[in-house]
């Protein structure tokens, strides 16, 4: 899915790419995020856009992109992380709807992301 695309290309490559202005015009204002360490949050992108920034701070190189499933406005991506301590595996699930991600569902072990030195 296209979005899906525009959003990993908004900061897959790390810092020097990160892009919060494309990042907010592709999320949905009332976005609906699910995370093992930041729980079930909706609202405004801003906070979710904050936290991405500071993954992609600690990323050691671009995330490698595994799988994707993309149907009737929802998307599946697995992908691996090298984080400072080592590499790691991630799944998103997106919920794609009016020209905007509506919602985004990550999977990862929080206590390996921790101990890879995740923030």
């Amino acid at each position: 899915m296209h979005l899906v695309q525009q959003y990993y290309d908004s900061w897959k490559d790390g810092m020097a790419t990160f892009d919060r202005e494309r990042l907010t015009r592709i999320l949905a204002e009332d976005f609906a995020f699910e995370g093992p360490i930041a729980g079930k949050r909706r609202g405004p992108a801003a906070g979710f856009i904050g936290g991405l920034q500071r993954f992609v701070e600690g990323l050691q190189r671009p995330i490698d992109v595994l799988q994707e499933v993309h149907m009737d406005g929802q998307s599946a991506v697995l992908y691996d992380a090298e984080l400072p301590g080592g590499v790691m595996r991630f799944a998103e699930f997106f919920e794609v709807k009016d020209g905007r991600i509506q919602s985004d569902r990550l999977i990862y072990d929080a206590a390996q992301y921790r101990a890879l030195g995740g923030r």
